[in-house]
């Protein structure tokens, strides 16, 4: 089936947003093969069209027009919702102004000029004047490629090798250059002992740096999620995004900007 055959009838079936349809173009053209995941994870009754970004009404929120940054990977993407996350819900229920910076399958730690740090970078050269709110991943790459830990820096120079290292220069940059509210998020548990030490020292940054956490590694909400709202133990589904992660992600950030 060719790119634009597929991407009609996914569009149509599964009532999928222009900006997601993009997405799905780019990553098909680049990765040809991804085509047939793609329609596997369109048939999930997760994905269905009732879920999607277009079926989601607006209302008056706190952030409306508040541009808001989201540097992620696969998850802040949407990878298993068909590139629909719940940054779309928020641009669509809360007309935020979003900024959606992912990269399926890149880590925090600098190994390429993909990672989260080379991103963040043009971010802060392109946008001198920052965001609203700057909203961070830990990704589950570095944990999944098993890359390593680091250590807490007391001197101000970050190992951008070490996930650690990574995540503090982004966040200490970040405060520095912009000094707008920051919120670090995590996945829910995928039983993957490096991602809980991620998690645990994602805590540590936070709390070094005045940031915010939203933690779904500990929610007990998020634990044993049904199939509707998960496409693997990673990735959730449209319905996840839209039923689970979309009103946790709203107060959080509505709480943020409120107080700034």
């Amino acid at each position: 089936m060719s790119n634009e055959t597929f991407l009609i009838s996914i569009k149509q079936n599964n009532q999928l947003s222009d900006y997601a349809v993009q997405e799905l173009r780019m990553d098909c053209s680049e990765h040809p093969l991804n085509q047939r995941k793609y329609i596997e994870l369109a048939a999930l009754h997760g994905n269905a069209a009732k879920y999607g970004v277009v079926q989601t009404d607006t209302y008056i929120s706190p952030l409306l027009n508040k541009k808001i940054l989201f540097l992620g990977s696969s998850v802040t993407l949407g990878y298993g919702a068909l590139a629909e996350s719940f940054v779309d819900y928020l641009w669509k229920r809360d007309g935020a102004l979003v900024i959606k910076d992912a990269e399926n399958g890149t880590t925090l730690t600098d190994d390429d000029e993909y990672s989260y740090v080379k991103r963040f970078q043009e971010n802060l050269k392109n946008d001198p004047e920052g965001p609203d709110v700057f909203v961070l991943q830990l990704s589950t790459n570095d944990a999944t490629q098993s890359k390593p830990l680091g250590k807490i820096a007391n001197d101000g120079k970050y190992d951008l090798q070490t996930i650690t290292g990574a995540l503090e220069y982004i966040v200490s940059a970040a405060k520095e250059k912009w000094n707008c509210p920051i919120l670090i998020f995590t996945n829910p548990d995928f039983n993957n002992p490096l991602y809980e030490q991620m998690v645990d020292r994602a805590q540590e940054v936070a709390e070094k740096y005045g940031a915010e956490m939203l933690d779904f590694f500990h929610d007990p909400n998020f634990k044993n999620l049904d199939s509707l709202y998960m496409a693997d133990p990673i990735h959730p589904t449209r319905a996840g995004y839209k039923e689970l992660w979309l009103p946790k992600f709203d107060a959080k950030l509505s709480e943020m900007v409120a107080e700034k």
